[in-house]
């Protein structure tokens, strides 16, 4: 047995045991984003975790890490395979690889003046799945319709919702 599909026994029976135990209700997400000094690299804080975003020397950066339009595409790829392993764990799917390659476009001329007709977010998504799998082609066929149902990642690009947003003035100290 492939260590992917011990995995997936693993995720299944974490998957069962965390449905029963959960009561319920929204669970909060949390990102803090700084700006650093000198660089102006984000850094970008998650629980316990940091991941920089940077830009490239093109655009004053420093290269240190991901653009905003490229963690997106890899935010996308890591939610759409997060949720391959769970339903393949649910619905007892074996797979022995699982690889997921995002693609999107970014225009940047978007921001220049008079490029209106130009988005300013990245488009033209796309990712595409590579399975190592016994399953049948109609296993992996509901397979992918299972994900492409609930992936919350893929679903939010598919249907943006309202962001709101407000400025609040930061007290300077010498």
């Amino acid at each position: 047995m492939s260590s992917l599909r011990e995995y997936l026994s693993q995720k299944r029976a974490a998957l069962l045991a965390r449905r029963e135990s959960q009561a319920g209700g929204p669970v909060p997400l949390r990102a803090s984003v700084t700006a650093e000094g000198r660089s102006g690299v984000r850094r970008i804080r998650i629980r316990d975790f940091q991941i920089l975003s940077d830009s490239g020397p093109d655009f004053a950066g420093y290269d240190l890490g991901p653009g905003s339009p490229e963690l997106q595409a890899g935010v996308l790829g890591s939610c759409v395979t997060h949720i391959f392993l769970i339903k393949a764990a649910e619905l007892e799917i074996p797979l022995d690889s699982l690889a997921v390659d995002v693609e999107a476009e970014y225009d940047p001329r978007a921001q220049a003046p008079g490029n209106t007709d130009i988005p300013v977010y990245p488009q033209n998504f796309r990712y595409e799945v590579r399975v190592d799998s016994p399953a049948s082609d109609e296993e992996l066929a509901r397979l992918h319709a299972e994900v492409e149902r609930v992936c919350p990642i893929l679903n939010l690009i598919r249907n943006p919702q309202e962001i709101k947003g407000q400025v609040v003035r930061a007290v300077l100290r010498h």
